[in-house]
Protein backbone atom coordinates (compact mmCIF):
# COMPACT_ATOMS: atom_id res chain seq x y z
CA UNK A 1 0.00 0.00 0.00
CA UNK A 2 1.40 3.04 -0.73
CA UNK A 3 1.74 6.03 1.82
CA UNK A 4 0.22 8.90 -0.46
CA UNK A 5 0.56 11.91 2.27
CA UNK A 6 4.55 10.87 2.01
CA UNK A 7 4.08 10.84 -1.89
CA UNK A 8 2.19 14.09 -2.34
CA UNK A 9 4.60 15.41 0.01
CA UNK A 10 7.66 14.85 -2.28
CA UNK A 11 6.07 16.50 -5.26
CA UNK A 12 4.98 19.37 -3.16
CA UNK A 13 9.26 19.78 -2.15
CA UNK A 14 9.90 20.00 -5.60
CA UNK A 15 7.33 22.64 -6.37
CA UNK A 16 5.28 20.26 -8.48
CA UNK A 17 0.93 19.68 -8.63
CA UNK A 18 -0.37 16.31 -9.10
CA UNK A 19 -1.10 16.95 -12.52
CA UNK A 20 2.48 18.29 -13.74
CA UNK A 21 3.33 14.39 -11.99
CA UNK A 22 1.16 12.45 -13.51
CA UNK A 23 2.17 14.38 -17.73
CA UNK A 24 5.39 13.45 -16.73
CA UNK A 25 4.77 10.13 -15.83
CA UNK A 26 2.90 9.98 -18.77
CA UNK A 27 -0.53 8.99 -17.30
CA UNK A 28 -3.49 11.49 -17.50
CA UNK A 29 -4.78 13.05 -14.15
CA UNK A 30 -7.79 11.25 -13.92
CA UNK A 31 -5.48 8.12 -13.81
CA UNK A 32 -3.07 9.52 -11.03
CA UNK A 33 -6.56 10.52 -9.08
CA UNK A 34 -7.31 6.81 -9.64
CA UNK A 35 -4.03 5.37 -8.28
CA UNK A 36 -4.13 7.92 -5.18
CA UNK A 37 -7.46 6.83 -4.32
CA UNK A 38 -6.56 3.13 -4.51
CA UNK A 39 -2.87 3.84 -3.40
CA UNK A 40 -1.97 1.35 -5.75
CA UNK A 41 1.05 1.85 -8.79
CA UNK A 42 2.25 -0.27 -11.13
CA UNK A 43 6.11 -0.66 -10.71
CA UNK A 44 6.78 1.28 -14.24
CA UNK A 45 5.48 4.13 -12.75
CA UNK A 46 7.00 3.65 -9.10
CA UNK A 47 9.96 3.69 -11.13
CA UNK A 48 9.20 7.07 -12.71
CA UNK A 49 7.83 8.30 -9.63
CA UNK A 50 11.25 7.73 -7.82
CA UNK A 51 13.83 8.96 -10.82
CA UNK A 52 11.05 12.03 -11.39
CA UNK A 53 10.49 13.03 -7.28
CA UNK A 54 14.43 12.08 -6.70
CA UNK A 55 12.56 9.61 -3.86
CA UNK A 56 15.69 8.90 -1.46
CA UNK A 57 13.84 5.80 0.49
CA UNK A 58 11.28 4.90 -1.77
CA UNK A 59 10.34 1.68 0.72
CA UNK A 60 8.07 4.09 2.97
CA UNK A 61 6.82 5.39 0.28
CA UNK A 62 5.92 2.65 -1.86
CA UNK A 63 5.53 -0.04 0.79
CA UNK A 64 4.28 0.83 3.53
CA UNK A 65 2.51 -0.99 6.20
CA UNK A 66 0.02 1.31 7.81
CA UNK A 67 -0.95 4.79 6.09
CA UNK A 68 -2.10 7.14 8.88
Amino acid sequence: MVNTNALRAEWVKKGMTQSQVAERIGISSKTMSNRMKKKEFGTDEVNKLITLLSIKDPMQIFFADKVT
